[in-house]
């Protein structure tokens, strides 16, 4: 049996008719976006698709971004049944989260994580890698999916930190960011240059056909594998 996973950060200032229009062509079986709202009715990602079979897992922070208070963050949303639902804060100085839904396919049980550290610049901070120690440390050791937007480049320590462990599905490292120069007022990326999301598994777990999709209704391109069972 084949899945197809699917991770996208959906850009709290992105296209959001066309993130739909994306989501549901995809018709991946186990979805992780980052940059959910909490409060904006009409981003609905959480309702749009309750529509099309998902039962989700949200964990929403409020995050002061100078200019507003946005109250965002990662869910987890599955086609198949969810067993049990866990968020976690993974730091207090710069809150960010995990979702966390215990997935039953057939007789097994997979345990998916969705994230979004904090964004550094592309620049080492102290902060973030105490978040990605605190994730890795909340993962099963078997049968486990971590995936989302982690600001951190495959060079950096929270990378480093999470490839202690887990199997990073691209081995390509293809850049996922940025779509938009309006993606970050302070690194005004010019072209699609940078990784900042992945899917991890465990070992255990086999993946293939790791894609970075198309789409320009986000600053960050969506990332895709199949995963066998």
């Amino acid at each position: 049996m084949k899945l197809k996973v699917l991770c996208w950060n959906i850009w709290t200032d992105g296209d959001f008719d066309e993130v739909c229009r994306f989501l549901k062509a995809a018709d991946a079986d186990i979805i992780g976006l980052e940059e959910v709202q909490a409060d904006v009715p009409e981003r609905d990602v959480i309702g749009f698709l309750f529509k099309l079979g998902y039962g989700h897992v949200f964990a929403p922070v409020k995050k002061d971004w100078g200019n507003r208070i946005v109250s965002d963050g990662p869910a987890v949303f599955s086609k198949h049944k969810i067993l049990k639902s866990e968020t976690y804060l993974l730091s207090s100085t710069d809150p960010r989260a995990a979702a966390r839904a215990d997935i039953q396919i057939g007789g097994e049980t997979l345990h998916i994580f969705g994230t979004h550290l904090v964004h550094s610049h592309q620049k080492p901070y102290k902060v973030q890698e105490e978040q990605a120690r605190k994730l890795l440390s909340l993962v099963p050791e078997e049968s486990s999916i971590v995936m989302g937007d982690f600001n951190a480049g495959p060079d950096s320590e929270a990378i480093r930190i999470l490839s202690s462990r887990l199997v990073n599905s691209d081995s390509g490292l293809t850049p996922t960011w940025s779509v938009y120069p309006e993606g970050c007022a302070v690194c005004k990326p010019e072209k699609v240059s940078i990784k900042l999301d992945y899917i991890f598994i465990t070992s255990d777990l086999e993946a293939s056909n790791f894609q970075v999709e198309a789409s320009k209704a986000s600053d960050h391109l969506p990332i895709s594998l199949a995963l066998a069972l």
